[in-house]
């Protein structure tokens, strides 16, 4: 039996491995993908061993090993019985015949992902899998959680981790020992201004410098005037905007009063500092950091 799980969810990808390692009698045998020329497969697909009725094959990137990989199709029938092969992968070309292939003769399991979409899906998970941990969480405290540890779910499993050992969990110590996400910085420092916080922007750009990357920082940013734009244009509420354009519902919540109190013109204005921002960025201005502060600073002055 062959099973593939692929994509850019590694936690899920490492659970539904782990399940599938827990329910094997035997010892599980792990390969790098890398590390594997044509002459081993013979081995792999068909060798039996002396010392076990099954055998757990588990390759991890063969994809990218492309002479093995590009003769794999050959040799996927021709796996033994007594052999359970896992392949674990980061992408697949849905185009090709090897995966129409796997598709019709394999386990094929993706695994994607969060994006902006799934937030309450990750809020729910986030309280499930807190509960596993005996931890419990009401809806208002795992928001917290996905708001500040981002939807990622190696992140917030962390993020879990470091709250069991704690006498108390509330949104204070939320707020002490979960470390901010890189989304989560990026829209307190849009909204700080927002609130023409010019002070606290110079500082948490200074911060932000040391560690994060100007030109994405600054694609993230123009992100959240986007949103702020698609809030003050339309009639619909936040929780319907978020839905119609892709993003987190409850950050759209927090942008709303601003979008209210801004208004049309006033998010007009807000989009053009950073029209105008990415114009000077495309200039080839050496400082984003300060191109970036600069937006900020004029979109409420």
């Amino acid at each position: 039996m062959i099973t593939v799980l692929y994509g850019d969810n590694s936690f899920e990808i490492e659970h539904a491995l782990s399940v599938l390692v827990s329910d094997f009698s035997g010892q599980a045998e792990r390969l790098d993908g890398q590390d594997l020329v044509i002459s081993d497969l013979p081995g792999l697909f068909m060798g039996a061993t002396l010392f076990a009725d099954k055998r757990l094959i588990i390759i991890k990137g063969l994809a990218e090993n492309k002479d093995v990989w590009d003769v794999i199709l050959d040799w996927i029938d021709k796996l033994s019985g007594d052999i359970d092969l896992v392949l674990i992968e980061k992408s697949l070309d849905k185009r090709t015949k090897l995966y129409k292939h796997l598709q019709a003769n394999a386990n094929l399991r993706e695994f994607k992902q969060w994006g902006d979409r799934d937030s309450l899906l990750a809020e729910k998970w986030t309280i499930a899998e807190a509960g596993r941990h005996g931890l419990v969480l009401d809806s208002k405290q795992a928001r917290l959680v996905v708001e500040r540890a981002g939807l990622d779910q190696w992140r917030i499993f962390h993020a879990i981790e470091k709250l069991v050992v704690l006498d108390e969990v509330d949104e204070k110590s939320i707020e002490e020992f979960i470390e901010s996400s890189p989304q989560h910085n990026i829209f307190r420092l849009f909204e700080l201004g927002l609130k023409a916080h010019y002070e606290e922007i110079h500082t948490m750009i200074e911060d932000l410098s040391q560690t994060a990357e100007p030109h994405a920082t600054f694609g993230l940013v123009s992100g959240q005037a986007f949103q702020l734009a698609a809030l003050a244009l339309s009639d619909k509420p936040s929780g319907e905007v978020a839905k119609d354009i892709g993003a987190h519902p409850f950050v759209m919540s927090k942008l709303s009063p601003h979008a209210k109190r801004l208004g049309r013109d006033g998010a007009r204005k807000v989009v053009l500092a950073f029209e105008e921002a990415d114009a000077a960025i495309k200039s080839g201005s050496p400082d984003v950091w300060m191109i970036i502060e600069r937006a900020l600073i004029k979109i409420t002055s």
